[in-house]
């Protein structure tokens, strides 16, 4: 079948490119791998709201976010920091330090990040996305760029790439069209967050507010290396998370490991969470490449040869690694699409 545009990856910047695009008189068709949309946002729902397993924050300077939210009447409030934080340096040396040196101000959706995305795809036309659509091949063909699934095949004048390149060039066969300068440097951009362990506990209280503290740590023991805050609007739901620092190639920290930690940090009154989620997004197929780990030049991101389309004009980069604004963050991935959606909207339609 044929459509002007084809979109691969409903996350952030997949559904804000189809946005644009459809705003402005486009055909477009998002292709999605998994069951859902969000992509690096996922807020599954608990006890008196939802957690965010992907990213969580936004910030004041970020333009088209704080606009999005705005405009979508989207629910937010300021990530909590007030507080002293524990600085850890073994597992029975955790202390007290006055103030709170890690956490610095930012935005939260009081629904999940998730609900941003879910914002998006409520505004694109019904049947926009295409759910458990994993695109295998994109080739050049007569009437513009060849995509192909398992099981369907589209001709669409432009494609664009709003999933993190390295893992476009692992999953998606080219062919041999792409050149090998910009093949190899999106086979080189690591994958934000794709390296990333997350974990959170749910609790039924903010304990740790009740003693001034902010739910700040730092620790040199593990497995978690940075701890923040995450409860929702009031302290509700009451929540902390952690990034976790491990060894490459090393399993992801059992409950039992997080809630340790957490109890080795806050006290008893950690031990016995609601919900605990130990979030591996190295182990995602349609966010990490294998080896994902081992991607870790950092300077390709918002790289020059991102920001001009290849194979004749028609294929477009999309994902936050490759805005040259806020790489990593959801502004990225928006700045990034509406980069792609003004270079197609520039092209003629055919």
């Amino acid at each position: 079948m044929s459509t002007g545009v084809i979109i691969v990856g409903a996350g952030a910047a997949g559904l804000y490119a189809a946005n644009i695009l459809q705003q402005n008189g486009r055909e477009v068709t998002v292709l999605e791998a998994r069951d859902r949309i969000g992509g690096r946002l996922l807020s599954p729902v608990v006890a008196g709201g939802s957690v965010d397993l992907g990213a969580t924050w936004f910030w004041e300077n970020e333009a088209r976010i704080n606009a999005f939210i705005t405009d979508a009447e989207l629910p937010a409030f300021d990530q909590y920091i007030a507080g002293d934080m524990i600085f850890q340096p073994s597992p029975r040396g955790a202390q007290r330090m006055d103030g709170n040196q890690l956490s610095t101000p930012a935005g939260r959706l009081s629904a999940g990040m998730a609900s941003l995305t879910e914002a998006l795809g409520d505004q694109l036309d019904p049947g926009t996305v295409k759910l458990a659509t994993e695109v295998r091949s994109i080739n050049p063909d007569h009437a513009g760029l060849s995509v192909e699934s398992a099981t369907e095949r589209w001709s669409a004048e432009h494609v664009v790439l709003a999933l993190p390149p390295a893992l476009a060039i692992a999953r998606i066969d080219f062919g041999g069209s792409l050149n090998g300068r910009i093949a190899a440097l999106a086979r080189a951009t690591p994958v934000w967050m794709g390296a990333t362990v997350k974990a959170v506990a749910v609790f039924e209280q903010p304990f740790w507010r009740d003693t001034g503290l902010a739910g700040a740590a730092y620790s040199y023991s593990g497995p978690m290396r940075e701890i923040h805050d995450m409860s929702g609007p009031d302290g509700t739901p009451a929540a902390l998370f952690g990034f976790c620092n491990l060894p490459t190639g090393s399993p992801p920290p059992s409950i039992e490991d997080v809630t340790r930690q957490f109890v080795e940090l806050f006290g008893e009154a950690a031990a016995n969470p609601t919900d605990v989620f130990v979030m591996d997004w190295r182990a995602e197929e349609f966010t990490s490449p294998p080896e994902v780990e081992s991607i870790t030049n950092y300077q390709t991101y918002g790289h020059r040869e991102f920001q001009s389309p290849n194979l004749g004009g028609r294929l477009h980069w999309a994902s936050t690694e490759t805005s040259t604004i806020a790489p990593g963050h959801i502004e990225g991935a928006f700045t990034a699409a509406q980069r792609a959606a003004d270079a197609i909207l520039s092209s003629p339609a055919q």
